[in-house]
Order: C-alpha cells, then structure tokens, then sequence
C-alpha cells in the first residue's frame, strides 16, 4: 500500500556509461491512481466523480481543487470533511471521500459536464470555451502588475523548491507568487494539471480564494485544463516554463487573462493581457 505522503520509490536499474555496466538503485516519481468521491450530507449517497493519475501527496488538496475547479462545489464551505476510504478496499489511499455540509450545492447532473469538460474525443475548441463560460466569466482588469524582472526569476525559484523532481527527475510543479515575487504555495505532481489542483486546493481549504493578486507559475506548457482551473479561482496570470496550445491562448483572450510561455534563458513570450506586464510596448 502507497502511504499517503511518499511521493518516490526506489527501483533497481542497469547502468551503461562509458562502455561498462553496472548495477544501482535509482529514485523514481510515484504514480498511482486516485479516485474521488463525494458524499451527501448526512452519509445520504456515494458519488464517484474522477480517477486521475497522481503522485500521492497532497490528495486532500488535489481533490478539493479539482471539485472546485470543475464547479462542483462552491467554495471550502461546502465541505464538511475530507478523509481516505475507511472501507475494505486494498488501496485505502488510492480513494478520497469528499463529505459534503448540508448547504453544499453539489448537483450529481454536473458529473455529466465534468466528464465533458476533462475528455478530448469529439469535443472541439469552441464548445470547451463555451463549456467553461458556463461557470467562470472574464477576469476583470484588476491592479496586479508583474514586472519583467519577476517573470525571468519565476523558473529558478519554482527549480528551487521541487523537492521531489531534485530527486526523480519526472515531475512537474505549480506554485503562486505574489506581485513582489514571493512564493506562497508550491505542489508537486506527476501530472502537470494536479499540480495546479492541489494549489488551488490548498488555497481553497485555507480560506484565500479568489487568487485575484496572485501569479500562477507552472513549470511546463500551458494547457486548456490549466487556464480553466487558473481562472475559475480568480487568477489573471499564468506564467508558464514551455510553450502554450492554441486553446490555451484562446481562452486566455476569451477571459482576459495574461499568459506568459517560454519563460526561460531571460526571455518570455506574451500571448494575452500584455496590459499587466509593465514595460511591455505591445498589447496582446
């Protein structure tokens, strides 16, 4: 059984170097499944709602982030306590139960949007725009301002804190900034879209959402499911390492974000919202 905070595990490897051969013990990423459930109020109905593939660590945060940014709650009051199966299944950490409060606006109907949302077979562009405008509307302008000069140290200070990538290699990381560069929340996961779950989720249960003044830093590129999840908990600017899809840049547009790729070797790209970058000429 996968303990609940082991992120890594040891594995035999052959070594081949400089014609030779040998034998040691290397660190890998964990990855396994994680299945969420929620439960009603009053222990009234179990619902499985997604299995994602994860690194095990932080899953409260990871699914509370994921059930928010997949509107299927409202907020961290609607859930009254998250815990592991306490049933009889073998994997008891693979299984998160989300027990909702009685005011909880879970709507088992949604789960068919969710499904929807997280598929890529047959769904075009345009309909997973208009798919997200359903619950998420464009980000107003706000005060936040990111200085050129923070958006170049965003690559080293998310390197610094990826504890588990100095040790395997084969994970991603998301984390938030302020508008002086602090690093608030930093996560680690296998998956690059549960990285921005489990800060969201973090932020959630502490109380902090909407991220209005907080700058989402990921270490890899930018996808559709990243700037859903950035702009359903109110953040405007994702800063990405690699480069951004074409969905990515749409909805960046569509719900006046700032998006920002390739962010490396003193260089970055602005795709959308160039007005909150200072010093920047031209307005995307």
């Amino acid at each position: 059984m996968i303990s609940p905070r082991k992120g890594v595990a040891h594995v035999r490897v052959s070594l081949f170097k400089q014609g030779a051969v040998s034998s040691k013990r290397d660190v890998v990423a964990v990855e396994e499944p994680l299945e969420i459930r929620v439960e009603l109020a009053g222990g009234r109905r179990l619902h499985a709602v997604s299995v994602t593939m994860r690194t095990p660590v932080d899953d409260f945060e990871l699914a509370a982030g994921f059930l928010y940014g997949e509107g299927l709650i409202s907020g961290a009051e609607d859930i009254h306590e998250i815990t592991y199966c306490q049933g009889d299944e073998p994997q008891t950490y693979n299984i998160v139960v989300v027990r909702l409060g009685p005011g909880a606006t879970f709507d088992p109907a949604n789960l068919n949007r969710n499904f929807y949302m997280t598929s890529s077979c047959g769904v075009c562009g345009k309909a997973s725009l208009e798919a997200v405008e359903v619950t998420c509307a464009p980000l107003p302008d706000g005060d936040l301002k990111v200085a050129p000069a923070l958006l170049h140290a965003i690559p080293g200070r998310l390197r610094e804190g990826q504890g588990l990538f100095e040790r395997t290699g084969g994970i991603h990381a998301a984390a938030l900034f302020d508008a002086e560069g602090q690093m608030r929340t930093l996560k680690e996961d296998i998956g690059r879209h549960n990285a921005v779950d489990k800060v969201v989720g973090h932020e959630l249960l502490a109380g902090r959402l909407p991220l209005s003044e907080a700058i989402l830093g990921v270490s890899s590129r930018s996808s559709f499911e990243i700037m859903q999840k950035a702009v359903s908990a109110g953040i405007s600017t994702v800063v990405a390492v690699g480069a951004p899809s074409s969905l990515a840049v749409d909805m960046a547009k569509r719900f006046n974000m700032t998006l920002i790729g390739f962010t490396r070797d003193e260089r970055f790209n602005v795709y959308s919202g160039g007005f909150r970058v200072t010093e920047q000429q031209a307005r995307v």
